[in-house]
């Protein structure tokens, strides 16, 4: 199957499932940052980060895969989305991020203490963290465009995502 099918040459895109939306609707808009985040972690994971980072980018990187679908999934269809068993997003998940943030925070003592222009300390993944979370921003913001309910632990996770990536980002900084 070629990645070219021309069905989007009129301004309209399928979400999953074939429902067809304008190229301009909030779900599509929504991914496209979430794609768009997915990117500029793949910079942080190539660049020389430690294995404990590059873990922790990995593992954000797998969850918005699984985020992302929830995103692009119409409101009458998630229980098909989940009744194929395709990847979603769990509470477990922003615990895991509010894990992150207690390391970060509590072991290892990146608090916040006033703001930090990116890329101040010249660590080129520290930017790019603070490019993603930007980015990440963006995405929760459009999210709240959607009226789904559906969506209520996505934007739980994009929001924790945001204040992980700014504490990774002064992390690198401090190094």
């Amino acid at each position: 199957m070629s990645i070219s099918t021309r069905r989007g040459d009129q301004g309209e895109t399928d979400l999953l499932f074939g429902k067809r939306v304008a190229k301009t609707h909030p779900r599509v808009r929504c991914c496209g940052a979430i794609d768009e985040l997915n990117a500029h972690l793949g910079v942080v994971r190539a660049s020389e980060v430690s294995d404990e980072m590059e873990s922790w980018i990995n593992g954000i990187q797998k969850r918005l895969v699984g985020l992302m679908g929830v995103v692009a999934t119409d409101l009458g269809d998630h229980q098909r989305y989940e009744e194929k068993g395709y990847q979603g997003i769990a509470a477990s998940d922003v615990e895991w991020l509010d894990a992150i943030v207690h390391e970060l925070e509590t072991v290892k003592g990146h608090r916040f203490r006033g703001w930090s222009r990116p890329g101040q300390a010249g660590a080129l993944s520290g930017a790019y963290l603070d490019v993603a979370r930007t980015t990440c921003r963006r995405s929760e913001l459009v999210s709240w465009e959607i009226e789904d309910n559906e969506l209520d632990i996505v934007r739980q996770f994009l929001n924790r995502l945001s204040d992980v990536l700014w504490l990774l980002a002064r992390s690198r900084d401090a190094e």
